[in-house]
């Protein structure tokens, strides 16, 4: 994963956050963040991420059995706890997400897309299930239409991100399409125009995803659902941006900047209802 990137999106501090809900919010957030940093950051060799990250699973697992976790990360799985008994918070999905990030320190590759989707089904589409569990919202249409948006927005984030990815020796690109794009070996800021028709294809599985989830926004109440407007938004102009690169993402990553609020508070605004 790409650290402070992958949850760049998730509504800790947001004012559409209901307040109600915050505290909650954020001690899911500092749970997937810390996990993700212990994955992730730092010079520690990966036996090491590896043990650290079994050392809070089970800390996890102490909580959930009625024991008292460690006292190595009591920032943590104090407030998570707190929030565990209030809300009966589950816990598979914050499982599902440690699971993801010991994968990650393996730093697999990707043979096709069900690979990839499987992976995002364990790192993306949890932190939407547990949003939708704290806004009571369980319907199964509700729950397939939050993966979709969870797994696009996890998508979008490595195609954003490959100029980062790449260099460090880590990229999500499923070898299938790579191979049926003949755009390997990828090489880091080497854009070709195999790359761009390989990234230009990969844009439209995401934005197809997305769209597919997006009616999830009337389903959430006040300002969730609004919350929800302005992440999908967020990611269909991160998509815009790309295309208007010519998918050269292999070379420079797109980002968004305060310019692009309007647009985004207006389209949020207009999504009607199928």
């Amino acid at each position: 994963m790409n650290g402070v990137e992958h949850y760049e999106n998730f509504p800790v501090a947001s004012v559409l956050c209901p307040p109600a809900l915050r505290p909650a919010v954020v001690a899911i957030y500092h749970f997937a963040r810390t996990a993700d940093d212990i994955a992730d950051e730092g010079d520690a060799a990966p036996a090491q991420r590896l043990a650290d990250l079994q050392a809070f699973r089970q800390d996890l697992r102490a909580l959930y059995a009625g024991s008292t976790a460690s006292p190595r990360w009591a920032a943590v799985f104090g407030p998570l706890d707190r929030v565990r008994v209030q809300h009966q918070l589950p816990e598979a999905p914050l499982a599902d997400l440690l699971d993801a990030f010991m994968q990650d320190v393996r730093n697999p590759g990707y043979a096709d897309r069900s690979t990839l989707l499987d992976y995002c089904r364990r790192s993306a589409n949890p932190i939407g299930r547990l949003l939708l569990h704290l806004y009571d919202v369980q319907d199964s249409t509700a729950l397939v239409e939050a993966d979709a948006i969870c797994t696009a927005l996890q998508l979008i984030n490595f195609w954003q991100d490959l100029s980062v990815d790449l260099p460090r020796g880590r990229h999500y690109v499923p070898l299938a399409d790579a191979q049926a794009h003949g755009a390997l070996p990828l090489q880091p800021g080497v854009d070709t125009p195999a790359t761009q028709a390989l990234v230009q294809d990969l844009v439209g599985w995401s934005r197809t995803l997305m769209q597919r989830g997006a009616p999830l926004v009337h389903r959430l109440p006040g300002r969730a659902g609004w919350e929800l407007r302005l992440v999908v938004q967020g990611g269909l102009r991160i998509l815009e941006k790309i295309e208007a690169m010519q998918y050269t993402t292999m070379s420079r990553r797109p980002t968004l900047g305060a310019s692009d609020l309007p647009r985004l508070l207006w389209r949020a605004l207009c999504m009607g209802r199928r």
